[in-house]
């Protein structure tokens, strides 16, 4: 290494992302973060079976239910890391799956650290991109997603004490305003999409489609199988179909 590049290096001005996005420490730190989730995963499973069979579940409805999940978040988790592949050389593997695959929300972490870089006059990926932009950069990612963690566990406890006083006035809201909730906060992502271009809405058309067909069949054939997959295949179809018409599009 040149004396000027070992000077760039040691204050930070070298564009060599790699050298630090890589780091050992790093390494470390993201090992040790999906270790703990391994371990908070394996603590909730044993949790669910022993709580499943004090309300009447037995562990053939515990295993569905766990076979459910999984297959759903085939979906979601290969978009993630579709995108999270081309971030590795912005922000280096350990940093990727620190935010992005720990966390998911892929806009979220990349405009935290897009912030942090023009605050900095740089540019993601830029020529002025140095090694201690990216440092504040990912120092951003993090202090974002610690700040979410910290607001959900200070107002968790707030939002469940006023559900239980509700539960207390009206049972019947409290059995709809969480899949209300949940159907609110997907429609509003999936609606946010499709002023953006007409593959983005055709895209959402198939998939709702997608989605529909499966469910309708799997209650048609009494197919509870299908129910599990449906969502899975639903996002693959979407995929396959953005794929093959940007594909064609661009050709």
């Amino acid at each position: 290494m040149s004396s000027t590049s070992a000077v760039a290096t040691a204050n930070g001005a070298s564009t060599d992302i790699a050298a630090v996005a890589n780091s050992p420490i790093l390494w470390i730190c993201a090992l040790g973060v999906f270790a703990v989730i391994f371990v908070q995963t394996a603590i909730y499973m044993k949790a669910s079976r022993t709580a499943g069979a004090s309300v009447g579940l037995d562990n053939r409805d515990l295993t569905r239910a766990l076979r459910s999940g999984a297959i759903s978040s085939i979906g979601p988790s290969l978009a993630v890391v579709i995108v999270a592949i081309a971030l590795l050389a912005l922000f280096g593997t350990p940093a990727v799956l620190i935010r992005i695959g720990l966390i998911g929300s892929v806009s979220t972490e990349v405009a935290s650290a897009s912030i942090a870089a023009t605050s900095l006059g740089a540019d993601l990926g830029g020529p002025d991109y140095t090694q201690q932009v990216f440092a504040i950069a990912f120092i951003a990612m993090c202090l974002s997603g610690g700040a979410w963690m910290l607001a959900t566990l200070l107002l968790t406890p707030l939002l469940k004490r006023g559900g239980n006083k509700l539960a207390e006035v009206n049972p019947a809201a409290m059995a709809l305003i969480p899949g209300a909730a949940l159907l609110g906060a997907f429609s509003t992502l999936t609606v946010a999409e499709l002023p953006k271009s007409s593959l983005g809405a055709a895209t959402v058309v198939v998939s709702s489609v997608v989605m529909a067909g499966l469910l309708f069949a799997a209650k048609k054939l009494h197919a509870g199988w299908l129910k599990e997959w449906a969502l899975g295949i639903s996002i693959l179809v979407a995929l396959t179909f953005a794929y093959i018409a940007h594909t064609a599009t661009a050709a």
